[in-house]
């Protein structure tokens, strides 16, 4: 039986046996050399240009001191090339801010795109599975821009044709690591087109002390606490409705009392109306003197201010059928904000039947209709599964802060939160590290946004009970 055939004769072997080891040695052409040296100097010539077109800083500052020094010698060079270097060192001593802005960070995105980014992208596309080898050829996501801020690397990938940005999300871990980064998110930027969030350090790490009450009242998003990026967190109260998710010491009171806190000049003023609904009798107690006579802490009275809060929904919504589709706070018609400090215990661990009902029809009610006629709802619970927490849909707004599972960040955001990068069951269990540490996604846009709210101590909650009763600002 034949063992090696020599060019195309093997389409003239006809074998019976199907062990038999075919061998075949294809034929070969020879390639003149001048064919192979054009071919190598265009690639060359378009490695070059490619170089210049992505990094012409970067040729700039090597190729000109070669240059001056090839014209007119070293000496001359050093003079002329000289000046640049002290100038930046010198920018760099007398404003330091700015000098990173301009120069550091882009600095910093080049040296981190060719030796982070370039140096290990094949290895982690093929390795994770973003990236596809064929018969010896490698099919890989396209590496894009890559730039810096104060904390974090952004970098833009063209997906292969076919790619699913559920692909990526699925793969955050491993892009995470293989990138040495401590979590990794991603982002359509269009289509075929993501932007891919490597944090470099946790600007959050620290808590936020309570921030500065406003000077003026205002409904408009209130400051309470911090984005990742070091902007305000502002919190849009006015038209919408927040749910607030978070395992027991995930710092849900810092999300109230920071709400109650930036809303308190129009409190005074009579602009805004806080219902306070307190059934563990441990959270919003403390500022009881700021709601009035709408405090409620056992379940009977909770439900009953439920029901009086639908009551004046239902009136402003019969004056103003007809006339306004949207609510302008006034002292007449100030905005209401219900705050229920564990909804749950009235929704789900009742045991009076006849009040759960009442309680969730009320809340059903409030967060369906209510924000048209000015009438908020900013809600907090530890357990975000459906059977405790039935209307969690009907909230526009969402706060996931340290949950205990996985599962339960897609329960609380919406699904596919947690492949975007909303890591709360991640978030560290150590008060110093993660209370008020939490993901928010709003009505408007689907990524999920990391944030901190601010901590109001005891003290601080004490110190706006007694500025609001020395301004005779309670609540009617």
């Amino acid at each position: 039986m034949f063992r090696r055939l020599p060019g195309d004769e093997a389409r003239n072997l006809v074998s019976t046996t199907p062990d038999t080891a075919v061998v075949f040695r294809p034929a070969v052409v020879t390639t003149p050399a001048i064919i192979t040296i054009v071919i190598l100097a265009g690639r060359l010539l378009v490695g070059l240009v490619r170089t210049v077109w992505r990094h012409p800083i970067a040729v700039l500052a090597a190729g000109v001191p070669v240059v001056l020094c090839w014209l007119y010698g070293w000496q001359t060079a050093l003079l002329l090339v000289a000046p640049l270097p002290t100038g930046l060192a010198a920018w760099a001593l007398v404003d330091r801010g700015s000098f990173t802005r301009w120069v550091g960070r882009r600095l910093l995105a080049w040296w981190r795109l060719i030796f982070i980014y370039r140096r290990h992208w094949q290895p982690v596309m093929i390795v994770s599975g973003l990236g596809k080898h064929l018969r010896g050829r490698d099919y890989l996501p396209r590496l894009g821009k890559v730039t810096c801020n104060a904390w974090a690397d952004t970098v833009t990938v063209r997906m292969l044709d076919g790619q699913a940005v559920k692909d990526w999300a699925d793969r955050i871990d491993a892009l995470a690591h293989g990138f040495g980064a401590p979590s990794c998110r991603v982002s359509i930027v269009r289509a075929g087109r993501l932007l891919l969030t490597f944090p470099r350090r946790d600007p959050l790490a620290a808590p936020i002390p309570a921030l500065p009450i406003p000077t003026i009242p205002t409904m408009g998003p209130a400051e309470i606490g911090r984005q990742e990026d070091g902007s305000p967190w502002l919190l849009k109260i006015l038209g919408t409705h927040v749910l607030v998710a978070g395992a027991t010491g995930a710092g849900k009171g810092s999300i109230i009392w920071s709400t109650i806190r930036a809303l308190l000049p129009a409190l005074r003023a009579g602009l805004v109306e806080i219902w306070a609904l307190d059934p563990k009798l441990m959270e919003l107690s403390f500022g009881r003197a700021l709601f009035g006579s709408h405090y409620a802490a056992t379940p009977e009275e909770c439900a009953d201010l439920l029901e009086q809060a639908v009551k004046v929904m239902q009136e402003r919504a019969a004056r103003f059928g007809g006339v306004q589709r949207s609510h302008t706070p006034t002292v007449d018609d100030p905005f209401i904000l219900v705050v229920v400090d564990e909804v749950a215990f009235l929704t789900a661990y009742q045991a009076d039947r006849d009040l759960k009902r009442r309680v969730s029809a009320a809340l059903a009610t409030l967060t369906t209709q209510g924000r048209a006629v000015g009438v908020g709802v900013l809600a907090a619970l530890q357990d975000p599964r459906k059977e405790v927490m039935t209307i969690r849909n009907l909230f526009p707004d969402k706060i996931a802060l340290r949950l205990d599972e996985s599962e339960q960040v897609d329960m609380v955001l919406g699904d596919g939160a947690r492949d975007r990068g909303a890591l709360a069951d991640r978030i560290s269990p150590n008060p110093t590290l993660g209370a008020g540490v939490g993901y928010v996604r709003l009505e408007t846009s689907p990524d999920p946004v990391r944030v901190r709210a601010a901590y109001v101590s005891d003290t601080d909650i004490r110190a706006m009970v007694a500025s609001c009763a020395a301004q005779g600002g309670e609540a009617r």
